[in-house]
């Protein structure tokens, strides 16, 4: 489906005020408590699911366009447009009482991010983005990327735990996190995927990866990425949908660089 550029700005539009209105609630309810208990020793807070509500039921009303949320699904992601929303991205994050979480908002056209908000709102950033750019901080227009080098950039890189397995065994994931730091300026685990994707937008992180899969994580800040000329795709190197396995985001020159790395690690398989 074709969104014509006036309606994704208007959208955008709508979408930000919502979000600005969430994000006293998003700030009040710091350092929360576990609500609701999910996979693996994975949780959500009180916080996470009185922000979906209200959001949803706020972008639904304003714009008529359904939402797909972490906590309580929705609208397919399969959609001809369709919301994508992480209430809270750094859950664990933010009931530590660490400012690095972040409110997650993209907009699906036909399985492509067209919108992305990014919004941190204890270091006040609101990162916004059509997906023909530019990208902008707080409203002001950011430099598009330009191609750079792997051992100027620092990197940011999805959590692990040794032992764990999956998609992406634990063993794997330090495998290329060694690759990475021969390489890289500096290596950084913010522990939370959106604002890693957001920060290569902006130019603070030269790449990132995420071994996740979810959808919520990355469509916002897919559209941030490509929207300021980044490239992204899987550990594969295969172009990213909703559907991919993991997410590698850099800006041009480092994603190259990047991607050498994680396949000289080898097969996931291989560490199981």
């Amino acid at each position: 489906m074709t969104v014509a550029p006036d309606q994704l700005a208007d959208l955008l539009a709508t979408a930000a005020g919502v979000l600005d209105a969430a994000s006293a609630q998003f700030v009040a309810g710091h350092r929360a408590d576990s609500a609701v208990a999910k996979k693996g020793n994975d949780f959500a807070t009180e916080v996470d699911l009185a922000i979906e509500r209200r959001v949803v039921a706020e972008l639904t009303k304003l714009t008529g366009i359904g939402v797909h949320g972490e906590e309580f699904g929705g609208e397919p992601l399969d959609s001809e447009l369709v919301w994508v929303l992480d209430p809270i991205d750094g859950t664990f994050n933010y009931a530590a009482g660490l400012p690095m979480a972040a409110i997650l908002l993209g907009l699906l056209a036909d399985g492509e991010p067209v919108l992305g908000l990014t919004w941190l709102p204890f270091t006040a950033q609101r990162y916004t983005a059509i997906i023909d750019g530019p990208v902008r901080c707080n409203g002001d227009e950011l430099d598009s990327l330009q191609t750079a080098a792997l051992s100027d950039s620092i990197v940011g890189i999805g959590t692990f735990n040794i032992e764990s397995r999956g998609h992406y065994p634990g063993r794997y994931r330090v495998a290329v996190l060694e690759g990475l730091s021969r390489q890289c300026s500096r290596l950084r685990m913010h522990g939370a995927t959106g604002i890693d994707l957001a920060y290569v937008a902006a130019g603070v992180l030269g790449g990132a990866i995420s071994f996740g899969h979810h959808a919520w994580d990355h469509v916002a800040g897919v559209a941030l990425v490509r929207a300021a000329g980044g490239v992204v795709t899987d550990l594969a190197g295969e172009p990213w949908t909703v559907s991919s396995p993991s997410a590698l985001v850099a800006a041009p020159g480092v994603h190259e660089q990047m991607l050498d790395i994680v396949r000289s690690v080898g097969d996931p398989k291989d560490f199981l």
